[in-house]
């Protein structure tokens, strides 16, 4: 069985969890369990662990095993649990990513390399050392925005093709024509997640199969009432939810993402603590306007 599948269905909705911390900024094992109880119990079939909007760039290696391993215990046996293990050094990416297998994560997220820029060739030997050197189905994530890189189509359907452990893609670059060539080039059942909530949709129209989530964090009932009217052929209710939830989509990213997410979460009764340095806590105003949309969709009185 796919690592991605549970009771024989595609996990659609996977959300990308933020990290609790606590008022000294310490990591709160005990709310990441809570959170992840709450969130599968709303909508997300499987959940990201220690990506970009889990703060992975401030999470120490050991205090990231420690999160894999308490969430893998609250929900591994009913939701999808993936490990945020890629950074912009092939080596560290492989020790983590290997760590992670052994805490008994069900797969890994891994992100194009940041800041060092490499070339088409570097991305995939990137993306090749690390399917070497691993049993865990590998799910890519293409971000250009946060990474200055973009993994080209035809990369990535290569390194679908050449390794049966890249399982998906966590496809970010806003490019419709770069999904759909994806979707051409690569074997018939390599999945494709948008990475973006308001990209939903669309991917799906071109052979996305579902979400990596921010707004599911609020919201994960409606995401998953959406992509169950496309995958229905229900498009004109799939079109209707996703432009009532585009206000969401947007205010969830009024600031650096999961600044707003985290406020939007203390707004429905979920305190997720603070956040490390160098972000910071959303403002008032930002506040005002996620308030204003939660409130405009029923998400919260």
């Amino acid at each position: 069985m796919n690592a991605l599948t549970r009771d024989g269905k595609l996990a659609r909705v996977l959300t990308a969890m933020v990290t609790p911390f606590a008022e000294d900024l310490s990591v709160d094992y005990r709310k990441a369990r809570a959170l992840a109880r709450r969130l599968v119990q709303s909508g997300s079939d499987g959940l990201v662990v220690s990506g970009t909007t889990g703060e992975s760039p401030t999470l120490s290696h050991e205090e990231k095993l420690k999160l894999f391993e308490a969430v893998l215990n609250e929900v591994g046996n009913e939701a999808v649990v993936f490990a945020g293990t890629g950074t912009n050094d092939t080596r560290a990416s492989i020790e983590l990513t290997r760590d992670a297998e052994r805490v008994g994560v069900h797969g890994a997220m891994l992100v194009t390399p940041y800041y060092n820029k490499p070339p088409q060739a570097g991305l995939y030997r990137h993306f090749a050392d690390i399917a070497e050197s691993t049993g865990l189905p590998l799910l890519v994530y293409n971000v250009p925005g946060r990474t200055s890189v973009n993994l080209a189509a035809d990369t990535m359907a290569r390194l679908a093709r050449d390794f049966d452990n890249i399982v998906a893609v966590k496809e970010a670059s806003g490019v419709l024509e770069q999904v759909a060539e994806i979707r051409s080039k690569a074997p018939d059942d390599f999945i494709i997640y948008s990475g973006d909530d308001n990209m939903t949709i669309p991917i799906m129209a071109v052979g996305g199969d579902g979400i990596v989530s921010v707004a599911s964090h609020v919201a994960g009932p409606a995401m998953q009432e959406m992509i169950a009217a496309f995958v229905a052929g229900d498009i004109a209710r799939a079109g209707e939810l996703h432009r009532r939830l585009l206000p969401l989509f947007r205010v969830i990213f009024v600031t650096t993402n999961p600044i707003p997410v985290k406020a939007a979460l203390a707004l429905a009764g979920f305190d997720a603590g603070p956040l490390r340095p160098p972000l910071v806590e959303a403002t008032e105003a930002e506040r005002a306007q996620i308030r204003k949309v939660m409130e405009s969709l029923g998400l919260i009185e």
